[in-house]
């Protein structure tokens, strides 16, 4: 039997932990496709495109020209119209397609969590929570808070803004989770920090700055996940994935 033909949509920690996975195996042949958003991502143990595919047809054409048996989506959860295409590209081609995606955060007992819509909802919703602000939303998400000029902005991202937010206060902090609670805590202490915003990302890997705002008593504005088009399946376990794809390798019963 030929090893089954597997695009992975990637560029989060899940996706990373899938492809590992995936390249000790020998009945499949998977090919792992970053956007190319971040600047030096992760080194996989995977054959890597890079790039974008031109939208719904683009990706539908991919898939037929290579011949792809399944694909799996474990892109951002905020990545709505990457999903929203591998949703109609995988229908247009045929292509069984599984998504997996991190657990969401939930508001825990003693934690101030402010929960918005959108990401200019978030801004206005720093009016009354203080002077300085940590923004954990990723560097292609901070224009909205230009909204609010008054505040002091403490930014974390992996690669550095570009074009720069137009803040007047500002200090930005590069650095790539996991990130410890002992190491948040000395950040938000070290920049006086009194409010926090984060998109609900979900997983681990930066969750940190949740128990830290709660174990300080600060706010947290948490923006929603936008709402995502059903896949075949959905998965939170990289593990579960390979299971589903040996499910569609496996032959009919007779």
């Amino acid at each position: 039997m030929e090893p089954m033909n597997i695009l992975v949509l990637g560029g989060t920690t899940e996706a990373t932990a899938l492809a590992r996975l995936l390249a000790e195996r020998r009945d499949v042949q998977p090919t792992l496709s970053l956007a190319g958003r971040t600047l030096k991502p992760e080194r996989s143990p995977l054959p890597t495109r890079i790039g974008g595919f031109g939208g719904v047809y683009g990706l539908a054409t991919y898939l037929r020209e290579n011949a792809v048996e399944a694909v799996v989506d474990a892109t951002h959860p905020f990545a709505a119209q990457m999903s929203g295409n591998a949703v109609e590209a995988c229908q247009a081609a045929g292509v069984p397609l599984a998504r997996l995606i991190r657990v969401p955060w939930e508001a825990e007992t003693g934690g101030r969590w402010i929960a918005v819509e959108s990401l200019p909802a978030a801004a206005e919703a720093l009016r009354t929570l203080g002077e300085r602000i940590f923004l954990s939303v990723g560097r292609q998400s901070l224009k909205p808070f230009e909204a609010v000029p008054e505040k002091g902005y403490l930014v974390r991202t992996v690669d550095p803004p570009e074009p720069p937010p137009d803040f007047p206060r500002w200090t930005l902090v590069q650095d790539r989770g996991p990130f410890t609670l002992d190491g948040e805590l000395r950040l938000l202490r070290e920049h006086g920090i009194e409010a926090v915003v984060t998109k609900n990302s979900g997983g681990t890997a930066t969750r940190a700055k949740l128990e830290a705002a709660r174990v300080l008593g600060l706010p947290v504005v948490v923006v929603k996940r936008p709402a995502l088009p059903p896949a075949d399946a959905e998965f939170h376990e990289a593990a579960k994935v390979l299971d589903w794809l040996d499910g569609l390798h496996s032959p009919p019963s007779r």
